[in-house]
């Protein structure tokens, strides 16, 4: 087997792709991004990552695996379920593109992909288990048991977005379900509470800056937030307790979560004291793409 690997990341506006090695060291040969284009429909998304993955492995003829980070997970029927780009859901995505391509893929859901770069290369290394969390437009994360994604048989490790944390709250999710985590601390709930406490229609990240400045609706914001965060990431690690706890997304810029949000999960620890590290990524953006990558080594 070839020391180089490509990694491909499709996301919802892009689609990258990355040659890597990675010993002795990580290296990155080449990286080049598309339009994901996701708009034109499911027949037009399956050739154009058919083609983009044809066209960029013909650089590289010693590869003959290839790893794919994309939404969603997949059905009992390995048909896509839960992505956010809508048009692959219930869709048999996996078996269409290899049928198209000549290498062997490895598909995993993108937080699986960034939580598998982060414990082996990124912030997390030298942990055995790794939660990574992805707070950003939605919740979810992934969990990394001695370097291995774990999925699960119904391929929701990690979806911690998705368990119930006010059930009886009037906040419906597009899961279906009401109360969910992400519909507390992702970014497009922060910004929504901002404004159901009066305040005016702008971003996290000014949100974020007048709460460090001391503007009462924002300090109310924000605690409200690491509330819910601390509430949320104590019952994970209740469940899990694992040894390291990497955060990555947009909502991971808050500096308040390593302090205030830290003593909030301590406060809802079902322990005397909070012993595990919860870190900043260390990869940013190509986590996803190398941790792609990362699912074609074995």
């Amino acid at each position: 087997m070839s020391d180089l690997f490509v990694g491909i990341d499709m996301g919802g506006t892009k689609i990258e792709a990355v040659a890597v090695s990675f010993s002795p060291k990580l290296q990155i040969h080449e990286r080049t991004r598309i339009p994901t284009n996701a708009h034109q429909g499911y027949d037009a998304l399956v050739d154009t990552l058919s083609a983009f993955i044809t066209d960029f492995c013909k650089k590289f003829p010693a590869v003959s695996r290839v790893g794919i980070g994309m939404p969603g997970s997949t059905r009992a029927d390995g048909a896509v379920k839960n992505a956010n780009t809508e048009c692959l859901n219930g869709r048999f995505f996996h078996r269409e593109v290899q049928e198209r391509v000549s290498p062997k893929l490895f598909f995993a859901n993108d937080a699986n992909c960034f939580a598998l770069a982060e414990a082996v290369l990124g912030a997390g290394k030298g942990h055995k288990v790794v939660f990574g969390v992805i707070m950003g437009t939605g919740v979810g994360g992934g969990l990394v048991i001695n370097g291995a994604v774990r999925e699960g048989p119904h391929s929701i490790c990690g979806e911690w977005g998705h368990t119930s944390l006010w059930p009886d709250s009037n906040t419906p999710c597009y899961c279906g379900k009401t109360g969910c985590v992400e519909q507390f601390i992702a970014g497009p709930a922060i910004e929504r509470h901002y404004r159901e406490l009066g305040g005016e229609p702008i971003g996290l990240k000014e949100i974020v800056a007048r709460d460090q400045s001391g503007e009462s609706v924002a300090v109310t914001c924000i605690d409200t937030m690491l509330d819910n965060y601390g509430r949320a990431l104590s019952n994970l690690i209740n469940i899990l307790d694992p040894d390291a706890v990497v955060l990555g997304g947009g909502v991971s810029n808050v500096s308040a979560l390593y302090s205030r949000g830290y003593r909030k999960v301590a406060e809802y620890l079902f322990s005397e004291n909070l012993r595990t590290p919860i870190l900043q990524h260390e990869l940013g953006d190509s986590a996803g793409v190398l941790g792609a990558a990362l699912l074609c080594r074995s």
